[in-house]
């Protein structure tokens, strides 16, 4: 059987039988993998703990017929115990390794994977509130995949903002004229937020007050459940009260 390298981000794992488990990685160079990593579940594994969600590894496998197995891995990021010791990084990491899970469905992206390896790190080390982290993630994991929210222009025409009618369906805000009836309206502070989350933009993001923090989240929960056209499960279990970041 053919052998290779990569490093992966674990986004989830089954048992199998009495001490295996199936581990779901997204890789930077072979997209999603869903291989069998055997006896892991045995206290005495050498590498169990470094195949846990969250987790950033440099693998070897064997590849089979339906799934691969690992053979070595070595721990390159440990984020999982950082991560789950606090519930509002732990809800938003769930969050965002099933966006990548689903993003991911029929092939990878090295963006996609740089994405969530950088933004599990930031959760990891609190550089920023949980809540935050994951809504610009959410933005920019779309924006990869193809779905880049304009908060500026409008979506349709490209009549140069600012605007305040916000559309998911139609790719963000929609000048009056295409606005469909009843459509939602933003005030500018929430679209300043989300243009920062979309861009990085830190200082300003974290300067926005908690009602418009608030708001901006009700718009990137809404524009992702509708491209993700599933609905995320573990997005509805965010908890969203400890804004504030360690670092």
């Amino acid at each position: 059987m053919p052998l290779y390298r990569d490093e992966v981000v674990v986004l989830r794992t089954h048992k199998l039988g009495e001490a295996d488990r199936i581990v779901t990685m997204l890789s930077r160079q072979h997209g999603k993998i869903r291989a069998v990593a055997k006896g892991v579940r045995r206290t005495s594994s050498k590498f169990g703990a470094r195949l846990e969600p969250f987790m950033v590894a440099d693998v070897q496998l064997y590849e089979g017929r339906s799934l691969d197995i690992i053979q070595q891995a070595e721990s390159l990021g440990s984020y999982g115990a950082e991560i789950a010791g606090d519930y509002g990084s732990f809800t938003a990491a769930n969050a965002m390794v099933e966006t990548a899970d689903k993003l991911t469905e029929n092939d990878g992206s090295l963006q996609q994977y740089l994405l969530l390896v950088g933004a599990l790190r930031s959760l990891a080390r609190r550089e920023h509130g949980a809540g935050l982290t994951l809504d610009s993630y959410l933005l920019r994991a779309l924006s990869i995949a193809g779905w880049a929210p304009s908060f500026v222009d409008c979506a349709v025409t490209g009549v140069p903002g600012p605007h305040s009618a916000f559309v998911a369906q139609l790719g963000g805000v929609v000048a009056d004229a295409v606005a469909p009836p009843g459509a939602p309206r933003l005030d500018q502070q929430t679209l300043d937020l989300l243009a920062a989350l979309l861009t990085g933009d830190w200082p300003h993001a974290e300067a926005a007050g908690e009602r418009t923090r608030s708001q901006a989240s009700g718009v990137v929960a809404a524009y992702t459940q509708f491209h993700l056209e599933r609905g995320l499960r573990s997005l509805q279990h965010v908890d969203r009260s400890t804004p504030a970041a360690a670092g």
